[in-house]
């Protein structure tokens, strides 16, 4: 296999995000090759890597403001990215984050996207061998298909 590559949906969308992403890219070493991909994960080349998809949450706001909100129309676009992305012979970590255990969103818009988080981290974790809950630090092991 090779160096692990990064995938990063970050949509850049003012000066403080692109600092950011900047610190963030400066903060890895010349062992990771970052890809930029803001969608279309499924479409990118790789075969025989180890590929860290950091993260879900941001990936997804992207479907989110360009399908204006549709929840079903970005569900369906996230589904299919993730089938054509499971397509590849490639070791995947998907980084997500778990909204719906923190305060209740207050509009209509942020209830939704809550909801479509939490529809997409249950697509990718029914597919997945492994599912690893980060709480402060500490995995706990929701889901493991291998034999310890």
């Amino acid at each position: 296999m090779e160096f692990p590559a990064r995938i990063c949906g970050n949509r850049q969308w003012d000066d403080e995000f692109r600092q950011r992403v900047r610190r963030h890219q400066q903060e890895r070493d010349e062992r990771w090759t970052s890809i930029e991909e803001e969608k279309h994960i499924g479409r990118l080349p790789l075969e025989g890597r180890v590929v860290v998809i950091d993260c879900v949450t941001l990936w997804i706001t992207n479907f989110f403001a360009d399908l204006r909100q549709d929840i079903d129309a970005c569900l369906e676009a996230c589904r299919q990215e993730i089938v054509e992305l499971a397509r590849q012979d490639a070791v995947l970590i998907i980084i997500s984050n778990e909204i719906g255990m923190g305060m209740h969103a207050d509009t209509e818009a942020g209830r939704r996207f809550t909801d479509l988080q939490g529809w997409v981290n249950q697509y990718i974790a029914a597919r997945a061998d492994t599912v690893v809950f980060m709480i402060s630090g500490i995995p706990l092991t929701v889901k493991s298909t291998t034999a310890l």
